[in-house]
C-alpha cells in the first residue's frame, strides 16, 4: 500500500497548475474553428488544441520533473525514471470540443511504483477541479467530496460510454447499455470519461462502465472515485489493467448488482 507520503506537495501543485492552465488554453477557443484529423476512425477525432493543451502539461511537468516518465495520449511515452509515470489526457471529450459542446475535461495522473497515487481532472466550462491524492481523500475546489448514497440500482444514474470501433466491434457495449437501462433510474452518455469519473466522485452519478478506454482515460478518475469513498473494477470485478482498461466505478454500494448484470449480458 502506498503512503500518502509518496506523494508531495510539489507534485499536485504542479498538477493542479498544468491542468488549469491547459484548461483556460482550451476554454479561450471553445466555439472556433479548429483543424479537425482522425486516428483510425471517422469518430475518433483529434484537433490541434488536444497537441497544444498537452504540449503545455508536458512542458509543465518536465520544467520541474525532468527524470520522470510521461505517458501522454497524443505523445505516448516519454522515458523516465520508471517509479515516477505522469499519465495525461490533455482534452477528453474531443468530439464534444470540436462541436462547440462545453463538456470536455482535462486530466493529470501520477503513477507510483506502478499505481496511480494523484488525480487531477479540470473541467473549464465549470472551472472545476478535483484533486486526489491516495490516503488523503478527494476534494472539489479545495472541499472535500463524496461519493452517492444510493443503496439500490434501481434508483441510480448511470453513466457509461463507447468505443471508437462501435461500428465494427461485436463488444460494443450496446447490450450492457439496454441491460442496465431497464434496470436503474436513467443511463447517460457525456461523452468525457474523465468528467463521468469525476461525477461519480463528487456523488452526482452513482455509477459508471464502460468497457474499451485508454489509460490516460481512467487513471486519475480511478484515485478520484476511490478517495471519495467508491469501488473500482473491471466488468468482471478484478482490479482495472491500466494497459487496456475496462472500468466500472460506483459509489460502492451498487457495484455488485452492477456487476452481476454485466455478468448475464456477457455470458449470454
Amino acid at each position: 500500500m502506498l503512503s500518502s507520503a509518496v506523494v508531495s506537495d510539489s507534485f499536485r501543485d504542479v498538477a493542479v497548475a498544468a491542468a488549469r492552465r491547459a484548461g483556460a488554453l482550451l476554454h479561450a477557443q471553445l466555439g472556433a474553428a479548429h483543424r479537425v484529423s482522425h486516428k483510425g476512425t471517422p469518430v475518433n477525432l483529434v484537433t490541434e488544441m488536444d497537441r497544444a493543451a498537452e504540449a503545455l502539461i508536458i512542458e509543465a511537468i518536465r520544467s520541474r520533473f525532468p527524470d520522470h516518465a510521461i505517458l501522454a495520449e497524443e505523445s505516448g511515452q516519454l522515458e523516465g525514471a520508471p517509479r515516477y509515470r505522469w499519465i495525461v489526457d490533455p482534452l477528453d471529450g474531443t468530439t464534444n470540443y470540436a462541436h462547440g459542446v462545453p463538456h470536455y475535461g482535462v486530466s493529470i495522473a501520477l503513477e507510483v511504483d506502478g499505481r496511480p497515487a494523484l488525480g487531477v481532472v479540470y473541467d473549464p466550462s465549470r472551472d472545476e477541479c478535483f484533486v486526489a491524492e491516495r490516503g488523503r481523500g478527494g476534494s472539489l475546489n479545495g472541499a472535500p467530496i463524496h461519493v452517492s448514497g444510493a443503496g439500490h440500482l434501481n434508483e441510480s444514474l448511470l453513466c457509461t460510454g463507447y468505443g471508437y470501433d462501435i461500428r465494427e466491434a461485436r463488444d460494443n457495449n450496446l447490450a450492457e447499455h439496454a441491460a442496465l437501462a431497464l434496470r436503474c433510474q436513467s443511463v447517460r452518455e457525456t461523452g468525457s470519461a474523465v468528467l463521468d469519473l469525476a461525477a461519480v466522485a463528487a456523488g452526482r452519478l452513482d455509477a459508471y462502465w464502460e468497457l474499451r478506454l485508454g489509460p490516460w482515460d481512467v487513471a486519475a478518475g480511478m484515485v478520484l472515485v476511490e478517495e471519495a469513498g467508491g469501488r473500482v473494477t473491471d466488468p468482471a470485478g478484478a482490479p482495472v489493467d491500466l494497459n487496456a482498461p475496462a472500468v466500472v466505478a460506483s459509489n460502492g454500494l451498487i457495484h455488485d448488482e452492477i456487476l452481476q448484470v454485466l455478468r448475464e449480458v456477457r455470458r449470454a
